[in-house]
């Protein structure tokens, strides 16, 4: 990414501390503009395939890129996106992730760790760990005895789909190389929160041609994408 490219998101990072006081940090965003990470969030490959998994008209609910820094990067605790999407209105967990690596992401730079089909013990408890949303702890020593832990290693463009109930975690990044990566959160249009949730958790989203991910190569994301104040939710992870 060029500097200029770089301006708008930098300014509107933040971080969140881990149980150690380590901070990682992150940009989140809803409104979702034809520009380079539209071309990404909004491709018609991807959406083909969530819509295929979540089961009908899917929207868009956020996008976030996540940045690990080198060697002061810190963790991200055990929890599931809908433990704590569950407390934002949300009644089904008709709802998945897909993360696209921009870096390489390893075990030394602290990649993804996941328990493989943890999804199918549903929704577990979370509670406050350091600044972040965790699961309980009781439940997830129990469920790191029944499910594999994978490391989810990956290339630059690789990309991992998974469920809203998926227990998982990262280390923190004790490496010189940066983790970065694009996340971007999907919900079943049809599952709209009761709570005063941004339109885009449930307003279908419009497919971008395979091509625009070159068409917008150079189209910087928009100052008013409503980047997410952290000062006003404390509800997001990864």
């Amino acid at each position: 990414m060029t500097p200029s490219r770089m301006k708008t998101l930098k300014k509107n990072t933040f971080g969140r501390e881990d149980s150690g006081g380590t901070e990682t940090k992150l940009t989140l965003w809803y409104n979702h503009g034809e520009d380079i990470y539209g071309a990404f969030s909004k491709n018609e490959y991807i959406i083909d395939a969530v819509e295929m998994l979540l089961g009908g008209r899917t929207a868009l609910y956020h996008t976030k890129v996540m940045q690990k820094e080198p060697l002061v990067g810190g963790a991200w605790e055990w929890h599931q996106d809908y433990g704590y999407w569950y407390k934002n209105g949300f009644l089904f967990p008709s709802m998945m992730s897909v993360m696209i690596a921009l870096t390489a992401a390893n075990q030394k730079n602290g990649c993804l760790q996941v328990l493989k089909g943890s999804h199918a013990s549903g929704r577990i408890e979370h509670s406050l760990v350091g600044g972040q949303n965790g699961a309980d702890m009781e439940r997830v020593n129990q469920a790191l005895k029944i499910f594999e832990l994978v490391y989810v290693e990956l290339e630059p463009g690789d990309t991992l789909f998974f469920h809203a109930n998926l227990l998982h975690s990262s280390s923190r990044n004790n490496s010189e190389n940066a983790r970065w990566s694009i996340i971007s959160a999907y919900n079943l249009a049809s599952n709209k929160p009761y709570l005063d949730e941004p339109a885009s958790a449930y307003t279908p989203v419009n497919k971008l041609p395979d091509r625009t991910v070159h068409d917008f190569a150079t189209k910087k994301i928009s100052a008013d994408a409503d980047f997410l104040n952290p000062i006003n939710d404390k509800s997001l992870q990864k």
